[in-house]
């Protein structure tokens, strides 16, 4: 059984939830990586203080996922799970030295982000047929919204009602760590969500003041919303991802194919950094690169 008390893991889960404000979700995925590795750590070394805890031991953990075949970006979260961890007690005064100190991320083979082209999804929001019924509408706004805003799952879900501005056409996105940004919403979109929260009115008794809800009234899940993409992606594409960040990552291409300002896609997009977003200008370096080998013929 973990011994809690000496690996206090719940003070630092608090600090996450109360003060960082992380999602639901990233809370759990810290939860899972910290559980993980002390159960390794008291299974090969016995029970050990916080202050007891080396760099061997940590290395010994990664060199064990590695041969579990654990992918370089997973083992990389967990390694920075880790230093949050005892970043935080180092600061709480709970140990003098952090043994992540010598710890080094894994390097990843940068893979561009797939997306769908601008053709696929003029048929898919112009020619597909999307049902009459509630689930129909839903699918329909729930594509539109994640195209044409660039939104990330988890947002899309937290809509509300009151974050929709008909007057300034733009929406109130919550993004990671609580951060708000308005996103401006063409006349059509603002009309297809007129539209939708006018049908729900009548038909739906929906809770919270959520704006996308299920036909029973409650909120949206991850799954349904994945499902959803998955379903309609697989009509017009043949991409081996289709998932809802790839709608998100098709925004963002097609505004940097389109000669959108980087500086402003990182706005739009919610990234704390410049350098998220610059993995977007890769696709459009490779679009060009094939223009020219087609076209010239030098190339």
């Amino acid at each position: 059984m973990l011994q809690s008390d000496l690996y206090p893991i719940q003070p630092f889960i608090n600090y996450l939830k109360f003060q960082k404000r992380y999602s639901q979700h990233t809370i759990i995925s810290y939860q899972t990586d910290l559980s993980a590795f002390f159960s390794f750590l008291q299974q090969q070394y016995g029970v050990l203080e916080l202050k007891d805890i080396k760099t061997i031991y940590i290395r010994s953990w990664l060199a064990a996922l590695k041969q579990q075949g654990l992918e370089a970006k997973s083992i990389n979260r967990k390694i920075s799970s880790l230093k949050s961890f005892f970043k935080y007690h180092l600061r709480q005064q709970h140990i003098t030295v952090s043994p992540m100190d010598a710890i080094i991320s894994l390097k990843i083979s940068k893979r561009l982000p797939q997306f769908v082209n601008e053709k696929d999804m003029h048929v898919l929001l112009q020619h597909v047929e999307f049902p009459g019924s509630w689930d129909g509408q839903n699918e329909r706004l729930i594509i539109e919204l994640l195209y044409n805003t660039g939104i990330r799952q988890a947002e899309l879900i937290g809509l509300k009602e009151m974050h929709v501005s008909k007057n300034n056409n733009s929406i109130k996105v919550i993004g990671k760590g609580n951060k708000e940004r308005i996103l401006p919403v063409s006349n059509y979109l603002m009309n297809c969500i007129q539209d939708y929260i006018a049908a729900k009115k009548k038909s739906i008794e929906a809770v919270d003041g959520v704006l996308l809800v299920l036909k029973n009234g409650k909120k949206l899940y991850p799954r349904y919303v994945y499902n959803v993409v998955n379903k309609y992606l697989n009509i017009i594409t043949t991409i081996d991802k289709k998932s809802p960040h790839v709608l998100r990552h098709t925004f963002a291409t097609h505004l940097m194919e389109g000669g959108a300002d980087l500086n402003a896609v990182k706005e739009l997009l919610g990234h704390s950094s410049l350098a998220a977003t610059q993995i977007y200008t890769h696709n459009t370096i490779e679009k060009l690169k094939d223009i020219h080998k087609k076209a010239h013929p030098k190339a």
